[in-house]
């Protein structure tokens, strides 16, 4: 017995903190370089409600990535976000699409086969309103037969703009012809088509914020000054117009869309994270997230000393949140882990709250929801629901049926 005594205390004193297998711990030491949130920061962190539910992409599962049907389900189901991924226009118009290149969801080789491997930014929106990004989704090979919708085809689904995600997030769809279903545009002073909107009839009263991630400055150079003038433009940058409401929930609705957590930025790249910081100096919630590669950006091994050399410069360039890849999802959704109890202990030793990506099943939320405040969710009905299994979630109501959310939008 003495000797199992000893053995374990030579074990706790090793580690510093636990008795482990996994040796890539933080000794005592490095625990002190470790930068910390100041209390302004706090604040404005803490415009974003704790366990957030954040709609990856509006969903990835249940409908086309991205899109009106996608954005609509996952306000519809009760998400706390909207999350986008921002690409600008060689004419300036700021996309929600995620892809450099668009062959994966749309029909781009049909429409423009000569330019189809050409990158988003190289095309005005126009000519990118030509494209349909929802029948993809359909003979998707990761879509099983009892997603896949006739409707994603014959109501054609455009690739989305910062303005329609916003619109969407207030209770609007898209205004469509009669007779054809497509949506109708009308073109403004500069010549850009802007689509109509109307309130959408289905509009059941959840009020989410928009979770927007900027992309490299060299494959979209601008988005970050195009970005502010937009949000501007919306009403949507609480710099200029800050929420006098306060309350995540009313009623059993979503209400952040409403507060001064309505928006929340995002970004890998170091690079556009220093841009936002000079922009809106962290007075707006913002997430770096972490990726596990060889870029000059990512996490390049399992280090601690690396790991808190990119918790630093979240906290010193005005980043209020972690975004760490998670193992376990569902294919192609199958990330680098970044999310191991040592790793989230560094997080929250500086103050940074954690949402990591993705989440596709309850396995990956059972692991991880003790060391996160959000999730980006491929499905947020399952998340929903898991937070309010759990005691984790009293605001929102609970989640309806995927499918039959689906079916009252009309899809």
């Amino acid at each position: 017995m003495r000797t199992l005594k000893l053995a374990v205390f030579v074990c706790m004193s090793m580690l510093g903190f636990s008795c482990n297998n996994d040796d890539n711990y933080a000794s005592a030491e490095q625990d002190k370089t470790i930068h910390k949130l100041s209390p302004f920061m706090q604040i404005v962190r803490d415009y974003v409600p704790n366990n957030a539910v954040i709609g990856h992409r509006g969903t990835s599962y249940w409908a086309p990535e991205s899109t009106e049907a996608a954005y609509r389900w996952a306000r519809n189901i009760g998400a706390d976000y909207l999350e986008a991924d921002l690409q600008i226009t060689k004419d300036g118009v700021i996309l929600v699409v995620h892809d450099d290149v668009l062959t994966r969801t749309t029909n781009i080789k049909d429409v423009y086969p000569d330019r189809a491997t050409h990158p988003t930014s190289s095309f005005t929106y126009e000519e990118l309103l030509q494209l349909d990004a929802g029948s993809w989704f359909n003979i998707d090979p990761n879509t099983t037969s009892d997603r896949a919708r006739n409707s994603f085809s014959t109501q054609k689904q455009p690739i989305s703009t910062l303005e329609d995600l916003v619109m969407f997030a207030r209770g609007y769809r898209f205004v469509r012809d009669a007779k054809t279903n497509n949506v109708v545009y009308i073109k403004d002073a500069n010549g850009i088509p802007r689509p109509q909107y109307e309130i959408d009839p289905q509009d059941n009263l959840n009020r989410p914020g928009i979770y927007i991630e900027t992309k490299e400055p060299k494959l979209n150079p601008g988005i970050e000054q195009a970005l502010v003038k937009e949000l501007d433009r919306l009403g949507w940058n609480i710099i200029t117009n800050p929420a006098n409401d306060t309350a995540h929930f009313i009623n059993g609705k979503v209400n952040i869309g409403n507060t001064n957590g309505k928006v929340v930025l995002q970004t890998f790249s170091h690079e556009s994270l220093l841009i936002l910081k000079s922009i809106f100096q962290g007075k707006i919630p913002t997430a770096l997230l972490f990726w596990k590669g060889s870029g000059a950006d990512d996490i390049n091994d399992d280090s601690p000393s690396t790991y808190i050399q990119h918790i630093n410069f979240a906290v010193d360039n005005m980043a209020h949140f972690a975004g760490p890849s998670i193992a376990g999802g569902t294919p192609p959704d199958n990330w680098p882990e970044l999310l191991n109890p040592w790793q989230a202990e560094l997080i929250h030793k500086s103050y940074l709250k954690i949402h990591p990506y993705s989440f596709d099943n309850k396995d990956q939320m059972v692991k991880y929801s003790p060391y996160c405040e959000g999730m980006f969710t491929n499905q947020s009905d399952m998340t929903i629901q898991y937070y309010r299994d759990q005691g984790l979630r009293s605001g929102g109501s609970s989640p309806m049926d995927a499918k039959t959310v689906l079916d009252n939008l009309g899809y």
